[in-house]
């Protein structure tokens, strides 16, 4: 059997409803803590150069006060990467980011991006970064990945998800096939592979079975299920489905 899967959860939506409101609740820091208390390895926050939801205090406080690694989702721009060097979290993930758009609509453009991200991927290794890069999982950008020292690459399950929530049988088979082959160039290609966007339950559960895949991170599915069940409750319940799926690798 595989490897237990890790779980990393993302607590941007937890931000979204407060800053719909305004002022200081719900706390996505608080958040955080009951997701580590619920079993999650990890924390992931993307502070937007809009930032809509995560705000610069909540990244200060996350790197100070968490006792599991801080995963910090940035656009590539000179700022970010600034503030990832002087917080110093564990893990940089590299995300394509247009105001636009609700929410990130598919993987980095690592191929036609090499000139911008090659030293900008440099200064957060050298800053201790782990540094992860969010692509499709095609064979160009996971190659590009490896070529440019990214240790880490997240593959956008998103095509899949959403495929398999409109029901398109034929669509869903294609793009598990393809997350599942690009799971496997990655993984011989010495990277280590995550996954994420758009996953819920059943779709973590299916997931999970492909055996290269190392962590899922998960975010809205979650704050939109603790409202009927709560936080820590939905959490638990993302742990089992992914617990097993591997188990039946």
């Amino acid at each position: 059997m595989a490897e237990r899967l890790r779980l990393g959860i993302n607590i941007d939506h937890v931000a979204t409803v407060r800053n719909a409101r305004g002022g200081a609740l719900p706390d996505p820091v608080r958040a955080a803590h009951l997701a580590i208390a619920a079993g999650a390895d990890g924390i992931t926050a993307h502070l937007r150069e809009d930032r809509r939801h995560i705000r610069d205090a909540d990244m200060e406080r996350l790197a100070r006060e968490l006792t599991k690694p801080l995963n910090f989702e940035m656009g590539a721009t000179d700022e970010m990467i600034a503030l990832a060097e002087r917080l110093g979290p564990h893990a940089a993930c590299l995300v394509p980011e247009k105001r636009e758009e609700r929410t990130t609509e598919g993987g980095l453009d690592v191929v036609g991006q090499r000139e911008h991200l090659a030293p900008r991927i440099a200064r957060l290794k050298a800053a201790g970064c782990r540094v992860s890069l969010f692509i499709e999982p095609d064979k160009a950008p996971i190659a590009m990945a490896a070529e440019l020292g990214a240790p880490v690459i997240e593959l956008h399950t998103g095509s899949w998800c959403e495929a398999l929530a409109h029901g398109e049988a034929e669509k869903a088979q294609a793009e598990f096939e393809r997350l599942r082959s690009g799971a496997a160039l990655g993984a011989s290609l010495g990277l280590e592979v995550h996954a994420g966007h758009g996953l819920d339950f059943d779709s973590a559960r299916r997931l999970a079975r492909v055996p290269e895949f190392v962590e899922f991170n998960i975010g809205h599915f979650l704050v939109g299920e603790a409202i009927f069940i709560g936080l820590e409750a939905a959490i638990r319940q993302m742990r089992k489905a992914m617990d097993e799926g591997r188990a039946s690798t």
